[in-house]
């Protein structure tokens, strides 16, 4: 067979494995399709489908095809951390600055702690670190790994629990978003190239520039011409950020925080957004799982996803009761913001992604941090759904 029907092989199987698993399993309690999708890449990469059935992986997976999904998985990632950009929305955050203040520097600050520490942890022995990294860049990068909110997720997995647009579902997008920003600025920090400081800061300047002239675009045209007009600013941004040495993603992010989310229509954008996440983000999904490895044995890395998740959740419910405390929510309301906090999904999925392109983490590390955010993200409805089912006063009272 030709590479373009190997590669149509590829995509009938990218599109059909999870949807029935997730279909006929009926694992949308557990399990959303967008995990499933994410499980499935893991399956489907080289530590299981390549272990087990290795001559059906190679006829499959072959470098011309692993070369053209990587293509579609990029454009799917940088369209989807875009539209996160656009989608935040720290105005409100910043007319209730000290709750969400307080809220989401401890929901950030307490699981950078402790993933910090599994960091070091993970560091008494061979085999996480990647090879250029310098040891506060995959200490920071892991904690902040443990620390992140996946904003996108969270708003589909909050429509699902039927609070999006209930007070409480907009106070967690507050806290959500702010550590948000946090997150992608620490990433850049994480990233910075001192023997590329150059190249970053006159992208960086050039990004202010033109991000101010571009706004002022945008305000001007009409709506439908909005939408080509971004895409282009897209991939001028990711670009620009690439080139510097920072990553595409960055840029990607950069370019849709610039955007308001009142310049779209707002039924289109979340029409995008499940868009995306249908047609072409499960090539990425396995993209990533092409990307596991399992060569330090499987026990040690479910250990080390074990000590993560640990990590994860422990500081995430921590932090947020801490947060309760201090502002005297409801019993219970810090329990149910927590573990939809602790959610991580894609955008952690994205992080990590960013750090082993850069080599910061080794690809055994990447694995573990996979496991942990799949293990997270199925976590969140279980736990969440019967304590919105004791508690549906906290879903209506406003903060």
């Amino acid at each position: 067979m030709n590479t373009t029907e190997v590669f149509l092989i590829a995509m009938s199987i990218i599109f059909t494995v999870p949807y029935l698993i997730w279909r006929v399993g009926r694992t949308e309690y557990y399990a959303p399709l967008v995990v499933v999708q994410i499980i499935t890449g893991i399956l489907l990469g080289p530590g299981v489908l390549g272990r087990f059935f290795p001559d059906y992986y190679a006829f499959v997976f072959t470098p011309a095809v692993i070369q053209s999904l990587n293509g579609i998985a990029w454009w799917a990632v940088m369209l989807f951390v875009c539209i996160a950009g656009i989608e935040l929305d720290l105005r409100k955050a910043w007319e209730h600055r000290r709750e969400s203040g307080i809220t989401a520097g401890l929901a950030l600050g307490t699981p950078l702690v402790f993933g910090c520490l599994a960091a070091l942890f993970l560091l008494l022995s061979d085999g996480w670190m990647g090879p250029k990294a310098m040891t506060w860049q995959f200490v920071l990068g892991v904690g902040m790994a443990c620390a992140v909110t996946a904003l996108p997720i969270l708003i589909l997995l909050m429509e699902k629990l039927e609070i999006l647009r209930q007070p409480i579902g907009q106070r967690i997008l507050r806290y959500a978003s702010v550590d948000d920003i946090a997150i992608w600025g620490v990433l850049a920090m994480i990233l910075m190239d001192w023997e590329r400081v150059g190249k970053q800061l006159a992208f960086l300047l050039a990004f202010i520039v033109l991000g101010f002239a571009f706004r002022k675009l945008m305000t001007w045209l009409a709506e439908r011409d909005r939408w080509y007009v971004a895409l282009i600013w897209l991939a001028v941004c990711a670009f620009g950020a690439d080139w510097s040495g920072l990553h595409f993603m960055v840029g990607a992010f950069l370019a849709g925080a610039v955007m308001e989310a009142e310049w779209f229509d707002q039924e289109k954008m979340d029409l995008l957004r499940h868009h995306v996440l249908l047609v072409i983000m499960p090539v990425f999904f396995l993209s990533t799982g092409l990307r596991t490895n399992w060569s330090m044995g499987g026990e040690a890395v479910f250990v080390a996803a074990g000590l993560l998740l640990f990590a994860s959740v422990t500081g995430k419910l921590l932090g947020i009761q801490i947060a309760g405390k201090i502002l005297k929510w409801q019993p219970g309301e810090a329990s149910i913001i927590g573990w939809l906090l602790q959610t991580k999904a894609l955008i952690m999925i994205i992080f990590v992604n960013i750090l082993l392109d850069k080599k910061i983490i080794t690809s055994e590390a990447f694995t573990a941090l996979l496991l942990m955010a799949v293990a997270s993200t199925m976590l969140t409805v279980p736990l969440v759904a019967p304590k919105l089912a004791r508690l549906r006063e906290i879903i209506f009272r406003a903060k």
